[in-house]
């Protein structure tokens, strides 16, 4: 009865060992299955340490034997936020403390994207140092950034930063962030008070310069362990509220400068503006004149060539009747010694023999006397008008050099 008794339990007690190695290989089974492979993704880089202490970096994506070893994964690139504004990174303020070399301070806040290095040597090196993100961004990129802070508020008072320097600003902390702290000699400097407006002495930090580059004072912590700063975004420069009223008056006194600079050049520019007015009044007027001037220049220029060219003309003209007077007289002349002007002297003598004529046959009296005593033997009576008209006749044929008698062929034979 008690042997039955006693071997139900130990029936059970073997069942439920059974249950327990059972699910002990279940769980085996998955925890190895887990550590056997790990996939990497693209937007990661990660380090597998095996039991051995082995560590291996991969860096593209895929597949990789794990071998029960621990894995650390870290992103490829990441955005740390040093921001005063709580939407930003963690909920807190985390800017950057800013001094500057007149003793006004400021917070910077901003963000900036980093990236793992990719390469064997250096991302094992980070990961033996910090061993995983968090640490990085703490122990790396936070101290980098404070780091470029400090060493770059000295570089500027605290107006310049909110004024003509507040590019440099920004070019200053990311250069040192991702390169290294400039070595800087401190230098005496005047600035002009922001308030007063009076100078004052006041201590800078001067870049030392070699070759054209930098002198670096350290090299970036970030650029040791390969880790690459891409450009700093700057959201907000908050000033103590002292700095702050400065930056408002001198804004407000260049302001005023800048009116009154602007007044002065409106007003000289209006005096100019007048001036060429008047000078291109007056030009214009000139021209006018000159072009009234041109005018008549041109007309009088016109008259006399025309003036000139009928003189030419009348020359010419004179010359063509002189010429031809002359050809006429020489013609008339030819003709006279070839002919012994002849047909003047017979037109001559024949208005002669026609005023003779006329005048007796007007004449009513008596030609000869009526009474005529001891005239010659053979006288014809009543022909004393015809003797008259022949010796009238014969006086003009003298007078014009005409030889009234016609030689016939033996006159021309005797020669």
């Amino acid at each position: 009865m008690n042997d039955g008794n006693t071997a139900q339990p130990d029936k059970a007690m073997r069942k439920t060992v059974g249950v327990s190695l059972s699910l002990l290989l279940i769980f085996l089974g998955l925890w190895s299955s887990t550590n056997l492979v790990e996939g990497l993704d693209a937007t990661e880089v990660m380090v597998i340490q095996y039991p051995s202490g082995t560590l291996v970096a991969a860096t593209e994506p895929g597949w990789y034997a794990q071998w029960f070893g621990r894995v650390q994964k870290y992103p490829l690139r990441s955005q740390f936020s040093f921001s005063a504004f709580l939407d930003q990174g963690v909920e807190k303020d985390e800017s950057l403390r800013l001094r500057f070399n007149d003793g006004g301070h400021a917070n910077v806040s901003g963000v900036i994207s980093w990236e793992m290095p990719t390469d064997r040597e250096h991302l094992i090196m980070v990961h033996r140092k910090f061993g995983n993100p968090h640490a990085v961004e703490q122990q790396i990129i936070r101290p980098t950034l404070e780091s470029a802070a400090y060493t770059s508020g000295p570089l500027m008072s605290s107006t310049e930063s909110a004024a003509e320097k507040r590019n440099l600003l920004l070019q200053y902390m990311q250069d040192q962030a991702k390169n290294g702290a400039y070595h800087t000699r401190t230098v005496t400097i005047r600035v002009p008070d922001p308030l007063t407006g009076i100078e004052k002495t006041v201590n800078a930090a001067e870049i030392v310069m070699e070759g054209g580059k930098p002198v670096r004072e350290q090299e970036s912590a970030a650029k040791v362990f390969g880790i690459n700063l891409l450009p700093m975004s700057i959201n907000q420069i908050k000033y103590d509220s002292s700095i702050e009223q400065q930056i408002t008056n001198r804004q407000i006194a260049i302001q005023g400068v800048q009116i009154a600079q602007a007044n002065a050049l409106k007003a000289e520019q209006d005096a100019i503006t007048t001036e060429k007015t008047g000078q291109a009044r007056a030009a214009e007027a000139k021209w006018a004149q000159e072009a009234i001037k041109a005018q008549k220049v041109t007309e009088a220029q016109q008259k006399l060539e025309v003036a000139q060219l009928e003189a030419q003309a009348a020359e010419q003209y004179k010359r063509k009747m002189i010429l031809e007077g002359q050809g006429e007289a020489e013609k008339k002349q030819l003709v006279m010694n070839a002919d012994g002007a002849l047909d003047q002297k017979l037109a001559a003598y024949i208005e002669i023999q026609k005023a003779y004529a006329a005048a007796i046959e007007n004449y009513k009296g008596n030609w000869v006397p009526q009474i005529v005593s001891g005239g010659a033997n053979g006288a014809v009576a009543g022909s004393g008008a015809q003797q008259m008209i022949d010796l009238l006749s014969i006086k003009a044929a003298r007078d014009l050099g005409l030889d009234m008698a016609i030689q016939g062929a033996a006159n021309t034979a005797k020669k």
